[in-house]
Order: C-alpha cells, then structure tokens, then sequence
C-alpha cells in the first residue's frame, strides 16, 4: 500500500447518527490519496450499525477522553503528510476533499466555512435561533481573533509536529493555532471549504458548549492574580456586550421572523449573564 497524501481524522464520543451522517458524505469523496480514520474516544454506544454499514472503515480506540486527545491519536496512526481535521457531527460538502487539497497550500494551516443548519423543524427555539446568528464564524475567528476551529481545518505533519500536540482541557483549537502561529507559520481563511454543523437545540445544549469553553478560556487565559483580574474584567462587560450585539441578531437575514429574533435576544442576554456569574466564579475561585 502506497503512503496517502492526507488523512482524514475524525474524533467521535457518542454520537453514532451524526457520525454516519458525517461518513455518508465523506465516503463517497474518497479516493487512494486519502486515509479517513476515526479516532473513537471510549464509547459507551453500541458502535456495530457503523461496522456493518462501513466494514472497511478504520476505526481506533483513545481512552485518554477530549477531542484534542482523539485527534492526536489520529495523527499518530498515519504517516500522511497533510492531516485533515473535521468533526463527528458536521456534513461536509460534496467536493470537500478535492477542496481540501486545492486550497491546503494557501497557508500552513487553512480553515473553512462552517454553515449552521437545524435538525428540528420551524419555529426555531431561542438556542437554534441565537447559533444561527452567532455560531461558528472562522472567518472572524481566523482574520480577527487567530485561531480557527478544528472542525473544519487542514494543515501539515511537519506544523504539527514542529508546533505540538493539541492540549486537552483548554480551548485547544484556540490553543494549537495560536501556537502554530508563535512560530510563523501562516493561517489562512479558505471560504470555499465548507462543513455545515447543527445547531445547539434547547438552552441545556447551549449551557453545557458555553460552559465548556468558558472552563477552557479561562485555562489559557492563565491563573496568576493579573490574569484572574483580567478575567474579571471580561466577566464584567458581559451584559454591555448584550446591548452591543442585539443589533446583530436584528438586522441578521437568517432569522425568519420576530419571533427568532425575541427569542435570539432573550436567549443572548441570559447566556452573557450566566458566563458573567461562570467568569466570575473562575477569577475568585479559579473553577465554576
């Protein structure tokens, strides 16, 4: 067997639908320059409807839990030398791979799209309507902000292993990039390299993202006394960014009616508070 060019790691925990959902796109892209491994981080889900459907898929085992430590594990099962990173539960499009080897020259690492889309049908509830306008904008991430998402992002062996392995328990896309970049490698914004992802559902769903990332900003932020004070800080301005932002969810063509919108709004102004009390709680006691 010749060596790929790129693999194709996918990190999954429990989410077998979404994750053949995932596979029915990307399967029928494939061709004998690519390697797609899922790397599985301990399932407890019955994982034979993915064997049966798939039999030929690799399929390996992480215990150590995160996605950061899934995808390292992808990494260390293939000796290709471009490494494609999607996640369990986004849909690529149909020419996604073919895209990916188009643009994975642009810069040393290069993010994508990612299109919100629901699972549930109209009306939208307050958190489908509040991901719609704010999740998953790598473009500002990218070009504002320095980091893209690892659900949609391909770079090199050679960045990876000069920058690092992804670190669990902090935002570790956030994280790798900004490492990535510390040394002078270049990330670059590909907009035609698109995924969609679906939106957080209910307020439950959205809470347990939030407070992930908010344990996880909080991780690289830092935990000396200067650092918890600039923390507290952010903390304090969230409910002037609520103001800041309902302009946003206003104007936003994809919002159907006056209905999302109150109820993007609301939901915007309960989650900035509640991350103000989760920030706050970081900077006295250094956890939520």
């Amino acid at each position: 067997m010749t060596r790929p060019e790129a693999a194709v790691i996918i990190p999954h925990y429990n989410d077998v639908a979404r994750l053949m959902r995932c596979l029915d796109g990307l399967v029928p892209q494939l061709d004998d320059r690519i390697e797609l491994i899922v790397v599985d981080n301990g399932s407890s889900a019955d994982l034979s409807p993915l064997r049966a459907a798939y039999p030929d898929l690799r399929i390996v085992t992480e215990p150590k839990r995160g996605a950061a430590e899934a995808r390292n594990r992808g990494v260390a099962e293939t000796t290709a030398e471009r490494l494609f990173f999607i996640d369990s539960d986004c849909v690529a499009d149909r020419d996604w791979i073919a895209t990916a080897f188009a643009v994975a020259g642009r810069g040393d690492l290069v993010g994508g799209h990612v299109a919100v889309f629901d699972e549930t049908p109209p009306p939208r509830s307050g958190a489908e309507a509040f991901e719609t306008v704010f999740a998953f904008d790598f473009r500002r991430y990218i070009e504002e902000k320095g980091f893209s998402g690892t659900g949609n992002l391909l770079t090199r062996r050679d960045v990876y292993a000069a920058t690092g392995p992804f670190i669990a328990g902090l935002s570790e896309d956030l994280d790798w990039c900004r490492r990535a970049t510390a040394k002078g490698y270049t990330l670059v914004y590909a907009d035609e390299l698109r995924v969609g992802h679906p939106s957080r559902q209910d307020w439950a769903a959205l809470a347990r993202k939030w407070r992930r990332l908010t344990e996880e900003g909080f991780g690289v932020n830092g935990a000396g006394p200067r650092d918890r004070l600039r923390w507290a800080g952010k903390a304090l301005l969230m409910p002037l960014s609520i103001l800041a932002h309902v302009p946003k969810v206003l104007r936003h063509p994809g919002l159907r009616d006056g209905g999302e919108r109150i109820r993007a709004v609301g939901t915007l102004a309960r989650l900035r508070l509640a991350r103000m009390v989760w920030m706050l709680r970081q900077a006295l006691f250094g956890k939520l």
